[in-house]
């Protein structure tokens, strides 16, 4: 019997040569916890991966539901009517002088008669003075107070098409020039006029942002 066998042991249980046995601990439970951690580790990512998925497709989540009603909630254009078309005046409202600032005698007159058909009361009649004789190049110069910018000029000027407009601040009265130029060959046609006229009456509407409550 070898000295290491502990008393009362033999047989089987007899330690031989002189090799020893060596003492493990059981690996069981170290890979249970190696394998706890990696399955808490592959659920934790995967349950990362759903929500990136999901918040992905709803569009961010709560964000994504506080933007959505917000992208039905923009800006609105709402119509707003203009002041200019209920300044306009009627053209039996509007007092016109009629002057001639080309060497083709005969257009002013010509003019004025044209114009009283179409409803417009006529002033003077006659020739324009040197600062304007012979120096307009263009169809003609619609001329008047600085009250006539917004009132009457705009109805006057559906008269002749590509006519210049200018106001004076020292003139006095509602009367406006109608100066003839070199380039004038007649009214604008009295359809045309008509319907210029509509359209000049017809209130417009300008954009005005409004926000729609949500």
């Amino acid at each position: 019997m070898s000295m290491l066998t502990p008393p009362g042991m033999g047989g089987q249980y007899r330690i031989r040569g002189n090799k020893y046995p060596r003492m493990r601990r059981p690996r069981r439970r170290g890979r249970l916890v190696l394998l706890t951690v990696a399955s808490v580790t592959a659920l934790g990512v995967i349950g990362w991966g759903t929500f990136q998925l999901i918040d992905v497709f709803t569009g961010g989540g709560e964000e994504a539901s506080a933007a959505g009603p917000k992208a039905d909630c923009g800006t609105r254009a709402t119509p707003t009517a203009t002041a200019s078309a209920a300044a306009l005046l009627k053209p039996g409202q509007i007092t016109v002088n009629v002057l001639n600032a080309t060497p083709v005698s005969g257009l002013a007159k010509k003019t004025a008669d044209e114009l009283k058909k179409r409803g417009f009361k006529i002033g003077d009649v006659g020739n324009a003075t040197k600062e304007y004789d012979k120096k307009v190049k263009g169809t003609g110069i619609l001329l008047g107070p600085s009250s006539a910018l917004d009132t009457s000029l705009p109805v006057l000027g559906t008269q002749l098409t590509g006519a210049e407009r200018r106001t004076d601040a020292k003139r006095k009265g509602t009367e406006v020039d109608l100066i003839i130029g070199t380039a004038f060959k007649n009214l604008t046609t009295k359809a045309d006029a008509t319907k210029a006229l509509a359209a000049l009456a017809k209130p417009k509407s300008t954009p005005a942002e409004s926000k729609k409550s949500c």
